[in-house]
Parts: C-alpha cells; structure tokens; sequence
C-alpha cells in the first residue's frame, strides 16, 4: 500500500509542480502585485494539492473503479435490465450530487441559480444519460450517430435561448456539462461501462466500453438549457457583482481555512455517504462481493475521502483568489501577454486533473498500449492550452461562444465517421475529463478577473464573456484526440501500401509455388 501511496505521490509532484513553479515565478514579476502572504499561502495550497491528489487517485483504484466495475458486470449478469437501468439512473444522479467539480461551479453562480436546483437538474441529466449509454452498449448502438443526434438537439435549444433573450445562460449551460464528470464520475462511469461491456463480450467489447462520459457530459447541457428556457427570473447587476465579490475574501485567513474545512468534510460526507449507502444495498442484495474485497473498498473510499477534502480546501484558500488575482493583474498590464499565459498555464493545467490520470491510465490497459499515456496527456495538454487561448481571444473580442462550439463540434463529428470507433469514444469521454476541478476553480476564475478588469471593474458580462471556458476546454480534446486516431488510420494505409507496392514489385522467380 505504501508503495503505491508513493508512486501517485510522484505522479501529482509531476503534474502539480508545473502549474504552481509558472504562478509563483510571475507572483514575483511586476505583472502581479501579490503580497508575501499570497504567495505562501499558495505555496503550501500546492504542497496540500500534491498530497490531495495522491490520496484521491490511490482511493480511485481502491474503491470507484472497483465499485464501477463490480456493479456493472454484477447487475449485468443478472440479466435484469430494468433493474440494472434503475440502479444507473440513481447511481447517476448520486455521483453527479458527489461530483465536486459541480459544486464548485454551483457555488460559484449561486446567486444566479440556487445551489440545490442546479445540482439536482444536473444530476437528472447525467442519470438520464448514463441510462441511454448504459442502453447503447447493450443494444450496441454507434456512439456517432447517437452524439450527432444529440447535439444538434443541442445546437436547437441554443438558437431557442438566444431567441428567447436568455443568452446569458447558454455559456454556463455548457460549462455545466464540463464540470460533471471530474475526479468521482470519471472512475465510477468507466468502471461501470467496463464492467458492463467486458460482461456482455463481442468483439467490440474494448470499444464499447468507452462513449459513458461523452453520453453524460451532453446530459446536463440540455437539462440547464431547459431549466432556463422553463425559468422566468432576470440576471440582475447586483447577482453578477456577487459572483465577483466571491471571489475575494475578507475573513482572516485562519476563519477561512477553518470554514473551508469544515464545509468541505460536510459536502464531501454527504456526497460519498450517497453512493456508498447506494452501494451497500447493492452489496446485501446483489452484488455480495467477498469480505476481502469488501475491506479493500473501504479502505480505498478512506483515501478518497481525506483526498478529496484536502483537494478541495487548497483549491478555495488558495488556487480560486489567486486565479482571480492573476487574471485581474495580467489583464491589467497587458492583454497579448494573457493569451499567451493563456495558452501556457493551459498546457500544463490539465496535468493536474486527478481524472485525467484515471482515463489514460485506463485507455492504455483497455486498448493493450495501442493509445499511450504519454499520446493522451500532450493531446490534451496542447487541447487545453489552445481552447483558453481561444477563450481568451472571445473575452478580448466580446462574441458569443458558439462561434466556437458550433464549428467545433461538427469538426469533430464529421472526423468520428473516419476514425475508428474507439478513438471517436476516447476524445468524447477526454473532453469530460478534462474540465476537471482546477478548470472550473482556477482557469475559470482567472478569465473571470481579467474579464473584470477589461470592462474597468464591471462584472455585467461576465456570464457572456468570461463563462464557456469550461466548455471549450471540454470541446477541443474531441479535436486533438480524433487526430491522434487519422494519424493512425492514414500510417497504416500508408505502410500497407508500401508494402503491396513491394511485394509487386519484386521478381516474380522469387515466388515459390506450391502444388
């Protein structure tokens, strides 16, 4: 158990030191004007990252991907499918409630959309989707044509907000969709969908075991999309100034570290407490998993928990005020030198998404090393860090997100129908992942500081300008990722042709017939 302990210990020093050496060095540039107290405090917020991530990923392995895999081949053997469609409605809704990513987000907008109606739709959503892509893989549907479908059902309901004069919700419906499959959602659906495709065989059991996150990630766009559309409540001034003023605390710092931690252990018991109660019924009834194992997820859901905690607390002391602080000053100071730090911190922000870890490490065992950890992470690395370039650009600029979206998502639809399959359910899944927590509470809040300080201290359009980050980082990996797949695609026809063309080529006395 230590060994393993220590060897996620390497991999979050890996993929946290990158985002926090860039910050600190520029917290010493005259680009910032941040105090010695900021900047320690963001320090030791990084070492407590560090230490979060590692706990949270090792806990994955213990106990979500375990809990996953083990109810999806359990309920699937039962060959009950009401019952197994039930249970993931509910186990849908219960990790989308979990899901941290979303509270964050919902925090953030609260005084737009009450914390609890915006969870709940969500979680609705993503229990509605998880059922129809539990659906495809029994019934072995084409993930395509289910996403083309789906979003252009999408793109309607978008041209029907901006008709209806509610555009200001369109970004933040997008990014809902981004933020709900994080470090929870991300482990327990892949499971589920492995567990399930693995039980069911056929020889696209690989394949159809990705697509789950794709399929949930269009879920709560359409069910916030709806909710606004269904809602009669105006955006005021002052609600869009609170979002601002949320980002910056007044309290002593000891009152907030003591508030974060103890609002934190009580979201976090309350979210874990959802699935694992769900699942020892499942236990007792169903799946009667042998105490070993039993003990083992215990242990795991133990990592996950303190993970989770400490992931999340250093996340609001200090990665939220300092990404408002950055984007505010860089802003400030000049706007090109914003994209291109946009473009960098984007880079290597992902690298920091516990989920992130959890798909690549999955992807590479599931395709036997045909897609590499090391292909997945510069693909979205280079994904992400165009996709805030690009927000940036829209803030800059003031248009709508669509100009992005729209074009976007017919990019990658139309590759889906060139690439193998597989790779077209990997880039859809990759896009939920990585919009993780960092995205919605470090890259969010630095586009909204700068959005703040482009429009001298205004915060009226920041729902239109600053919001749709989450969602872009969401939709470019779709992009990198399909890419990755007609490389692969056109270097195999290549070689296959040029070794035809040898074959034909050489001297026919060479070739031996056999009677």
């Amino acid at each position: 158990m230590f060994k393993a302990l220590m060897s996620k210990f390497k991999e979050s020093v890996i993929s946290v030191l990158p985002v926090a050496v860039i910050v600190l060095i520029i917290s010493f540039t005259p680009l910032t004007d941040f105090t010695w107290q900021e900047q320690v405090t963001f320090a030791v917020c990084s070492v407590l990252l560090i230490i979060g991530i590692s706990l949270f990923n090792l806990g994955a392995d213990l106990a979500m991907t375990p809990m996953g895999e083990h109810i999806g081949s359990g309920l699937t053997k039962s060959k009950k499918v009401g019952v197994l469609i039930s249970v993931c409605f509910v186990m849908g809704v219960l990790i989308t409630v979990a899901e941290p990513d979303l509270s964050v987000l919902a925090e953030q907008v609260a005084d737009i959309i009450q914390n609890t109606v915006l969870i709940v739709t969500v979680g609705v959503g993503v229990g509605l989707f998880l059922v129809l892509a539990v659906l495809k893989i029994i019934f072995k549907k084409n993930l395509s044509t289910l996403l083309m479908f789906f979003y252009m059902m999408l793109f309607a309901l978008s041209a029907l907000l901006i008709d209806s004069g509610k555009n200001n919700f369109l970004a933040l419906s997008f990014d809902s969709g981004g933020v709900t499959t994080g470090p929870i959602t991300v482990p327990f659906i892949m499971a589920l969908g492995v567990g399930i495709a693995t039980t069911i065989g056929g020889r696209n059991a690989n394949e159809n075991s990705f697509g789950l996150i794709a399929m949930c990630s269009i879920g709560p766009i359409l069910a916030v999309a709806i909710l606004a559309l269904t809602s009669n409540g105006t955006i005021s001034n002052d609600s869009l100034q609170a979002i601002v003023d949320g980002y910056v605390t007044s309290e002593e710092l000891g009152v907030a570290v003591g508030h974060a931690v103890l609002n934190t252990v009580k979201n976090v018991v309350i979210a874990l407490g959802l699935v694992v109660a769900f699942f020892l019924v499942l236990q007792f009834t169903v799946l009667k998993l042998p105490k070993k194992k039993m003990i083992q997820i215990a242990i795991g859901i133990a990592y996950t928990f303190f993970g989770l905690v400490i992931f999340l607390v250093a996340v609001e002391i200090g990665y939220m005020p300092i990404g408002f602080k950055l984007g505010q000053s860089i802003a400030k100071f000049n706007p090109a030198v914003l994209v291109a730090f946009g473009f960098g911190i984007g880079m290597v922000v992902v690298l920091a998404e516990p989920a992130v870890h959890v798909l690549n490490r999955q992807v590479e065992e599931i395709t036997g090393g045909g897609v590499k950890k090391v292909e997945m992470l510069v693909a979205l690395s280079a994904a992400v860090g165009i996709s805030i370039c690009l927000s940036i650009v829209r803030m800059i600029y003031k248009f709508s997100v669509l100009y992005y979206l729209v074009p976007g998502y017919l990019i990658s639809l139309g590759l889906s129908f060139f690439v193998p399959k597989i790779y077209t359910a990997i880039a859809f899944d990759s896009g939920g992942v990585a919009s993780g927590p960092l995205t919605s509470s470090f890259i969010l809040p630095l586009i909204v500081g700068a959005c703040v300080a482009l429009n001298d201290g205004s915060a009226s359009n920041i729902l239109t300008d600053a919001f749709g980050v989450v969602a872009m980082v969401a939709m470019t990996p779709l992009i990198t990722i399909q890419a990755l797949g007609f490389k692969a695609v056109t270097s195999a026809k290549v070689r296959n042709k040029i070794t035809m063309k040898r074959i034909l080529s050489s001297d026919d006395e060479q070739i031996i017939y056999f009677k």
